[in-house]
This record gives structure tokens, sequence and C-alpha cells, in this order.
């Protein structure tokens, strides 16, 4: 049995390889008489896709949409919306060593393992490039929830974090790093390109935040809003961890430290605090739904690694080839992707249990 499919009224499912000729997305579920045009999507895989800058993958592809199925004259028909991106830029034969040995922290072993074969380029099915098939699938997914904003940020790089207090949401779009901290954005450059130059890799956390989600979306058990979105983030390449609100912090607090005090409003209760990070008992509670994401340091580098062959002999692999430094920079755009596909499914899931 194979998975590549997410969602329950709102699914998508991704397919392709990273070496292939094109990779892509069916979206179905969506309801019709949305207006949707490839304009509307490709905003989101220029933020994603790679040779931006020196500090992500100089692999250059174009990342241009076409959508196949499921719009006609400029509206989605509720029919399954087809996505697809050609890959242009492939260099298959920079894995002519990856072929013949498994490169430690990345897919290969385990896809051996399990499929008895596997695509070396790139890592095939593994590979991140598959993210840019989520992020033209989130930019349907925002269309049905126009009230949502979504919005992340990197706010963590090889250990070094933002000052909160220097936050400033004009500044992630003015450098390649999505982070709200100048001062940080300044000496990520440096943290990255050493570790660029020494052929080695980062990791990062990014910080995804929805304002404008009610309460009431999401189910106190088995379909939680927190659980899904942990599951959706956790589904994304070189995720390791998934914090909702405080996370882990909130087990170093007492209980009133980390209650959500409510007072009196006119629309419902105020809150001054929000640990929960928006969901409450798997319930959205209508403050902003706050997720951070771990992503490891970038599995293929140039420094040699101790590793066996496919017929089980010792070796060294070093990985050659154009990769991220630290894949968690261009994360950023699917995380704020998957939020939005898992917010979608739980504002139609929402809607068509209560008819609101």
């Amino acid at each position: 049995m194979s998975f590549n499919t997410f969602g329950r009224v709102l699914r998508f499912t991704t397919w392709g390889e990273s070496h292939g000729p094109a990779l892509g997305a069916v979206v179905d579920g969506c309801p019709p008489q949305i207006a949707l045009s490839e304009a509307d999507i490709q905003p989101f895989l220029d933020a994603r896709k790679p040779g931006t800058s020196r500090f992500t993958t100089q692999r250059r592809e174009p990342d241009e949409v076409r959508i196949l199925s499921g719009v006609f004259e400029g509206q989605t028909t509720g029919t399954p919306i087809s996505l697809m991106i050609e890959n242009t830029d492939q260099r298959s034969k920079d894995y002519s060593e990856v072929a013949k040995a498994y490169r430690p922290g990345h897919a290969d072993y385990a896809y051996d393992a399990k499929y008895g074969l596997r695509d070396y380029r790139g890592g095939g099915r593994s590979s991140a490039r598959e993210t840019a098939a989520r992020v033209a699938a989130g930019a349907v997914a925002r269309k049905i929830i126009p009230g949502v904003q979504i919005r992340g940020w990197v706010s963590a790089i090889g250990g070094d974090t933002i000052d909160e207090a220097k936050f400033d949401a004009a500044q992630i779009g003015r450098n390649p790093f999505f982070c709200p901290d100048a001062a940080a954005a300044a000496r990520w450059e440096a943290l990255v390109d050493e570790a660029r130059k020494a052929g080695s890799s980062l990791g990062a956390v990014v910080t995804c935040e929805a304002t404008g989600v009610p309460a009431g979306w999401g189910a106190p058990l088995y379909a939680k809003l927190d659980a899904d979105l942990a599951a959706g983030m956790m589904g994304i390449n070189a995720v390791k961890g998934v914090e909702i609100g405080d996370g882990f912090a909130a087990a170093a607090l007492r209980g009133e430290q980390n209650a959500d005090p409510m007072t009196p409003g006119n629309d419902g209760p105020q809150f001054e605090a929000n640990h929960a990070g928006g969901i409450a008992g798997g319930i959205s509670t209508g403050q902003p739904v706050r997720v951070r994401v771990a992503f490891k340091p970038t599995s293929s580098i140039l420094i040699p690694v101790p590793t066996v062959t496919r017929d089980g002999h010792a070796s060294e692999i070093v990985t050659k080839g154009r990769h991220d430094p630290c894949v968690g920079i261009r994360g950023v755009p699917v995380v704020e992707a998957m939020m939005a596909l898992v917010l979608a499914d739980h504002f139609m899931l929402h809607r068509a249990q209560t008819g609101r």
C-alpha cells in the first residue's frame, strides 16, 4: 500500500520524483466557483524555488505551474484540480556515487530496505523537490479560506535564534532567510556562508502563524486540529520536530503559568496569553494558530561520512551536486502551504458537520 494523499474532505495527492520529467499534485474536494489561475499559485512557488540566492541550492528551476484540469473560465469546477511543474535542470550524473553507497541521514537505506530498489538521482521521491507540489496545492487551499492570513518565518538557524523583541514582519521579505530580525539575518549570512564553504550544512526552526481562524475548527479526539497540523508538518522532508504553541517549553511551566487567562469581550472571551497556540482540546479557540517546525541539517554534504555500500562493505561517501546548505530556509513556503491545507480541510470538515 502506498500513501501519497493527505486530507479528509480537501485531499491532495503529490506525484513525481526529483529527476523525473515533472512533478505535481492533484487537489480533490475543492468547492466550485472559486476564482483560480496559475497567477494565484506562482508567487508561492517563486518564494520556494531554488537558486534565488547563494544560501540555497543552485539548481535552476523556473517552477512554473500549469493547471491541467478542474478550472474552467477562471473558476474551479468542483472536480479534481491537476497541477504540473516541469523539471528542467537535473544533473543525474552528480549521483553516481550515491548509486553505490548510502548517504547517512538520508532515506537511501530505508527506501532500499522497504522497496528493494531506489531512485538514487537526487533521492527520487524522498527529495525535498517534492515539496514544490505541496506549495502549489497550498496555494489552492488559501483560496478556500480567504479570511485566514498565514505567515511563516525562520526563527533560528544553526542554534542562533532571533530576538523576539526585534520582530519586524516587514523584514521577512527583505532578506534571503525569511527572517523578521534584521540583526539575526546579518549574522546568518556569515553562519550559512561558513557552513556552505566548508561543505557542511545547518538546521533551522521555522515558525508559522495563522490569524483569522475562528473558534470551533477541529474535533476533540481523532481529528484534532493540532494533531493534523503535526502530521502535516512532520510529513515535510527533513522535519524532525513540531511544537504547537509553547510546545516542549510548556513542560517546564506551572499550571498557572501555562494557562491562557480569559476576560469577557464583545465577541466572546478575550485571551491574555496564547501558550496553547490557538488550539485547546483539538479545537481552535479563535486565537492565532502557531506552529514551530524543526528542520535537520541537509544530509547531502561534501564532508566525507562513514557509510556502507549496497553490498554491505564499509566505505565513505561525499555527496556531490547542488544542495541547500540550510534546507529550512526554503522550508518556510512549505510550512505555510501545509498550514493552509490543514486549515482548509478543517474548515470544510467543520462546515460539513455544523452547517456553518
